[in-house]
């Protein structure tokens, strides 16, 4: 009598799952940036975790703010000040700046330091949309998977919107809206120019340096940015 046919071995099974698993991840981030071509998040994996990280801290949890105001909304002068600060290159390149890259791995090369940080508008807004904090080499495998997407799937100018909604201006304060109530009282649209500039300086360390008592290395940075913007030419917001 022949023998029925055998289940198939755990070595084979733990593949398979392990397979599924890869293909999930490979395909999620896909999803993800589909989804918000379209759809303002509502909430993000950072402004989840911030609260876990004080609690398992023994830290008092920051109020979350978050007010999602659409692009043509926002203050021009800000979103400049924030591409001179952070990519000026944003328009020409396709989600990584290879030119500043190989200008950090050469400062770190001459000076014997860690790689300084050369991370695009569009790797911070994936960072800031799907992923974590830190600098282990998954998140930043990660980072640069979803980036590619992003480039691929969405217009310069709502990678611009996502990034301006939800990068992280402050302990519990996402996006320039809530900054802007948060940090001076106001509206983003009531801003003035010199107040743009002190919110785009910050972006480097958001929950360290405070604007409205900023350290001199902050008000340094701001003036710098003052000085810059008016050097540096962008297209359109709508260019792609």
């Amino acid at each position: 009598m022949k023998r029925g046919k055998s289940a198939p071995a755990p070595r084979r099974r733990w593949l398979r799952w392990l397979g599924m698993v890869v293909l999930a991840l490979l395909i999620l981030p896909i999803v993800e940036v589909a989804c918000v071509r379209f759809i303002d998040p509502p909430i993000t994996p950072l402004m989840l975790l911030r609260p876990l990280e004080a609690r398992l801290s023994g830290q008092p949890v920051a109020e979350r703010r978050y007010v999602w105001r659409d692009l043509e909304k926002m203050p021009r002068d800000f979103v400049k000040f924030a591409l001179v600060g952070e990519d000026q290159r944003f328009f020409r390149h396709h989600g990584f700046d290879w030119r500043e890259i190989r200008i950090a791995r050469a400062g770190a090369e001459r000076t014997g330091n860690g790689v300084r940080g050369a991370s695009t508008i569009s790797m911070q807004c994936a960072r800031s949309l799907f992923l974590w904090q830190g600098r282990s080499w998954v998140r930043k495998g990660l980072e640069a998977y979803s980036t590619f997407w992003m480039e691929l799937l969405l217009p310069k100018r709502r990678i611009l919107e996502l990034y301006v909604n939800v990068i992280e201006m402050g302990d519990g304060v996402y996006g320039l809206e809530a900054a802007a109530q948060a940090h001076y009282g106001t509206a983003s649209r009531d801003l003035t120019r010199e107040q743009c500039a002190m919110l785009a300086a910050l972006l480097p360390a958001p929950r360290a340096w405070n604007p409205r008592a900023p350290s001199p290395k902050l008000s340094a940075r701001c003036t710098k940015l003052l000085r810059q913007e008016k050097q540096v030419a962008f297209p359109e917001l709508g260019a792609r």
